[in-house]
């Protein structure tokens, strides 16, 4: 008796959240997890990067075609430039024809992970459109292995399980690279005093996550006792987060301003003074404290800011530069299935 043929999907999206750091990015490079173990706090936020992967036609006589920012067309897989892209499908030997698009909320390089939000999402609507089931912590693995392992990059674990699980979490990387999860469960009076108290202000500086990671993960020899104190944040902000604490939003914006202060002082390259001057301006006009999200460079500012002076920031930077954000409880999920 033969068993019933498996229907697959001619087409599929997924929709991914990117994240916000809280407490102890950096530590999760390899160069510095593989010998002391590190540590963060971060968030899934309700900004997407979405991707749809197809069987594409023969009618159009090429065995690729890739959307993003650019379009590509090909008929041999080691000739997509897309990296990411181009290593998932080699990695899950998806058989072409095979058409992918991506499309995201928030511009490319602003330091909210979406370059792992993309191999996140892509891997696993690559998953579906095989029929294949996968866990997210099966997505964020095969994500750190194409983005670490294949393609050299030098980033950290902290952004694929952030997206591919959702919520808030505290995750700890053990020196054997076994990343160990625990999702904070905050009480919702709690969520929506930080998310009513959250903006992220745009630097206007789109920056490559890679040459400013490059230079920090070869430094990090020289500054362990700083990454330590990152690590301490990392267990100050947990505490915060889970206990019952008064004048919460003022202690919490201190314990970013802290981590940022540590930070910015691993590498010359993670701020400037353009850079500097937009967080000064913020706590200028009442702001609690915030941090650079991401590598640093560029990007995005994530400020505790009192909602009552949100207009305010907004009026000074223009509602273009100012974006309120939320907490996203879910991670890659499928947004739809066509067969």
């Amino acid at each position: 008796m033969t068993s019933p043929q498996i229907r697959l999907p001619r087409a599929v999206t997924t929709i991914t959240p990117q994240r916000i750091s809280f407490a102890g990015g950096g530590t999760d490079l390899p160069s510095f997890y593989s010998q002391h173990e590190g540590g963060v706090i971060n968030s899934a936020i309700d900004q997407y990067i979405y991707v749809t992967v197809k069987r594409h036609s023969s009618l159009f006589n090429e065995q690729y075609r890739l959307s993003y920012s650019k379009t590509e067309h090909t008929n041999n897989l080691d000739d997509i430039e897309n990296q990411i892209a181009r290593e998932c499908l080699r990695l899950l030997k998806v058989n072409p024809p095979v058409y992918i698009s991506t499309a995201a909320d928030l511009p490319a390089s602003s330091g909210l992970g979406s370059s792992s939000s993309f191999a996140v999402g892509l891997l696993h609507a690559l998953h579906h459109l095989k029929g294949e089931r996968v866990s997210p912590g099966q997505l964020a693995e095969e994500a750190c292995h194409v983005e670490i392992n294949v393609l050299g990059n030098p980033i950290g674990k902290q952004d694929q399980y952030a997206v591919a699980f959702g919520g808030i979490n505290h995750l700890v990387f053990r020196k054997n690279g076994r990343v160990e999860i625990d999702h904070l469960v905050l009480e919702d009076t709690l969520l929506s005093q930080i998310s009513e108290n959250s903006l992220l202000i745009w630097t206007g500086i789109q920056r490559d996550s890679a040459s400013v990671l490059s230079k920090q993960s070869k430094s990090i020899s020289n500054h362990v006792q700083r990454y330590e104190l990152l690590k301490k944040d990392v267990y100050k902000c947990k505490q915060l987060l889970l206990g019952r604490q008064e004048n919460f939003l003022a202690k919490f914006g201190a314990l970013l301003n802290n981590s940022w202060a540590t930070k910015k002082s691993l590498e010359s390259s993670i701020s400037s003074a353009q850079i500097n001057d937009i967080h000064d301006q913020i706590i200028s006009l009442g702001g609690y404290g915030g941090k650079l999200s991401g590598a640093g460079g560029g990007g995005f500012f994530y400020e505790i800011v009192p909602h009552e002076l949100h207009p305010e920031i907004i009026n000074r930077y223009g509602p273009d530069k100012v974006l309120k954000v939320a907490f996203e409880p879910h991670g890659s999920r499928l947004l739809s299935e066509v067969f």
